[in-house]
């Protein structure tokens, strides 16, 4: 499985004049790596102006199933199997077992929210390691937008699956949590 980047779509200027029209102000300079993560952790609505749009190759067909269910804020293109584009016989290919080319194009608020349940360790390994390497790519642009990328349990700072892991019990879990709400309302 291989990630290609293809864009990003917005800038963290134009986030930054949205927000500050919504409470009357002007936007002023900048905005600092802080503000940006501040603002991809309070979730308002102008984060949704960063658009990100990636590519993977040699994707398994199923993976690609547990990606395509998260729908809001999010596009999915997906390589066909019909047969009268393709030339293969659906019937002779085991369709779970297919590697498939998969876009996708998701909003800043999309990505959070699908990390909250592809980064969890109940997610299946195959599909993890794909939103990973997904983030990691992601990381070389949008590296504030990456940090607030987390798991469910992290991003409700308790697990609330019917049967959990664990995680949230454990030393690791309280380390990496402090790290995420580091600096929130200060």
């Amino acid at each position: 499985m291989e990630v290609s980047w293809l864009k990003i779509k917005g800038n963290w200027q134009e986030v930054k004049d949205s927000a500050m029209t919504t409470i009357g102000k002007d936007a002023g300079t900048n905005p600092t790596s802080e503000w940006r993560r501040r603002m991809l952790l309070c979730e308002h609505s102008p984060i949704r102006k960063i658009l990100v749009k990636w590519k993977w190759d040699n994707l398994l067909w199923w993976v690609q199933t547990h990606m395509t269910r998260h729908h809001v804020g999010v596009e999915w293109h997906v390589s066909t199997s019909r047969t009268d584009r393709t030339g293969v016989d659906r019937d002779k290919v085991g369709s779970q077992a297919n590697l498939i080319s998969v876009e996708g194009e998701a909003n800043a608020q999309a990505i959070i929210n699908i990390s909250r349940k592809r980064l969890c360790r109940l997610a299946s390994k195959e599909t993890r390691e794909a939103w990973i390497e997904f983030l990691w790519e992601l990381a070389r642009e949008e590296p504030e937008l990456v940090r607030v990328c987390v798991c469910d349990c992290l991003y409700r700072g308790h697990c609330y699956e019917y049967a959990s892991c664990g995680y949230h019990k454990t030393q690791k879990y309280k380390e990496e949590l402090g790290i995420y709400r580091e600096g929130i309302n200060q």
